[in-house]
């Protein structure tokens, strides 16, 4: 699958009855969910994906916003497809998009929630302390490069408001609280060669909901920006079955 040029705009996929609701990461934007969306795009599903809150623009637009505003943001989307019409909304999220789609899942009547590689811990411990660091260093550099066929279809920020950082990890703790109160059927995704997150991630959100229906993915060659990699087709394809199996069919197109 050719992966289309980078763009950071919001889009909408018009398409059947279920709406799928992509949501980007932490710094990321929709440039990172776009071959997804063109995939169930082509199953002829609702596609919907929203670019949250200071993302896609600037770091110091990102600056001022906090958890909170990103998860207004992906109510929102939830809302729009609302609106379109959709009978069956399964909210599909990477990275902190994984926890929000999995807030959104508790909050509204998510027929179904989709993961990806969602942090519960990072590799990076430093986390725990942005929340001070940032009075005295406001942003952090971004010096890792992903592969050339990642970079090529993301638009990321060159560095990060370590404020913002702070808050990711407020989120982080929030949902993890209130995990047990996903019951919506679920598909977790995790790639094993994460270099962002700790794989072990994916095990603790799996044990913890209480879904009734619920299955785990491992993808053995893939990084953190799994929508992109090289495994991404058969991620897809795995996506469109696990729908496909609902209880009830709900998800039927």
């Amino acid at each position: 699958m050719k992966i289309r040029p980078r763009s950071p705009e919001p889009f909408l996929y018009e398409g059947g009855e279920t709406g799928i609701l992509l949501i980007h990461g932490f710094t990321g934007s929709t440039a990172e969910m776009q071959p997804m969306g063109r995939y169930f795009q082509r199953a002829g599903y609702t596609v919907h994906a929203p670019l949250l809150a200071g993302h896609g623009t600037t770091p110091e637009d990102m600056a001022t916003t906090r958890w909170p505003d990103w998860w207004n943001s992906a109510l929102a989307g939830f809302q729009a497809l609302k609106r379109r019409g959709c009978r069956a909304i399964i909210p599909a999220g990477l990275s902190m998009g994984g926890l929000l789609a999995l807030r959104l899942a508790i909050h509204q009547p998510a027929t179904a929630v989709i993961s990806m590689n969602a942090p519960i811990e990072v590799r990076d411990k430093r986390i725990r302390w942005a929340k001070y660091v940032r009075f005295v260093k406001p942003y952090i550099l971004r010096t890792e490069k992903k592969a050339d066929h990642i970079e090529a279809g993301m638009f990321p920020y060159d560095r990060s408001p370590l404020v913002c950082t702070a808050s990711l990890w407020d989120l982080i703790k929030t949902v993890k609280r209130e995990l047990d109160h996903v019951t919506a059927p679920a598909l977790i995704i995790q790639s094993e060669q994460d270099e962002t997150i700790e794989p072990d991630s994916s095990g603790y959100i799996y044990s913890t909901i209480r879904s009734n229906y619920k299955e785990i993915k491992l993808y053995g060659k893939s990084g953190h920006i799994i929508t992109l990699d090289r495994e991404r087709e058969q991620v897809f394809q795995d996506i469109a079955n696990f729908m496909e199996g609902l209880p009830g069919n709900d998800a039927a197109v």
